[in-house]
């Protein structure tokens, strides 16, 4: 086979640092489209959606094939908060939780893993991120 070819779907959720409420409206979609613009231009990730609570955030995104998930994280992490601090979006100094998931999506699950980052805010006002992220750890089989 002359080229190589992949195709893999990430849905990757990270939180703020010890879980605060630090991401608010006022700068939420900014750091949204600024994070899409960052894994599109610098990571070679097409971006589906991004979406999230004032906690933490949710990306669907078609990984690189020439980076690998740790090293997008990483870069996507780190340049984030250091922009959101840079911006002075708030008054605290902002950072992300060392940890995330990334969790591979099946091409005809694609658009349900959408709404359901689309949906974020109406999920969140039912259940909070703590509880979310439990289960989304038992869908994907980590723990039971």
């Amino acid at each position: 086979m002359p080229h190589s070819l992949t195709k893999i779907w990430i849905h990757a959720v990270f939180s703020v640092n010890k879980r605060e409420n630090l991401i608010n409206s006022n700068f939420e979609n900014h750091l949204y489209n600024h994070i899409k613009e960052k894994l599109e231009k610098d990571q070679d990730c097409k971006v589906r959606i991004i979406n999230g609570g004032s906690d933490h955030i949710h990306i669907l995104f078609l990984m690189s094939q020439n980076i690998a998930v740790k090293d997008i994280m990483q870069n996507i992490k780190g340049e984030s908060s250091h922009w959101i601090n840079q911006m002075n979006f708030i008054k605290e100094k902002f950072s992300w939780q060392i940890g995330y998931g990334a969790f591979s999506v099946s091409e005809s699950m694609v658009k349900e893993v959408e709404n359901y980052i689309k949906t974020q805010k109406e999920h969140h006002k039912k259940i909070s991120f703590k509880e979310e992220y439990d289960l989304i750890l038992k869908k994907y089989g980590i723990v039971e």
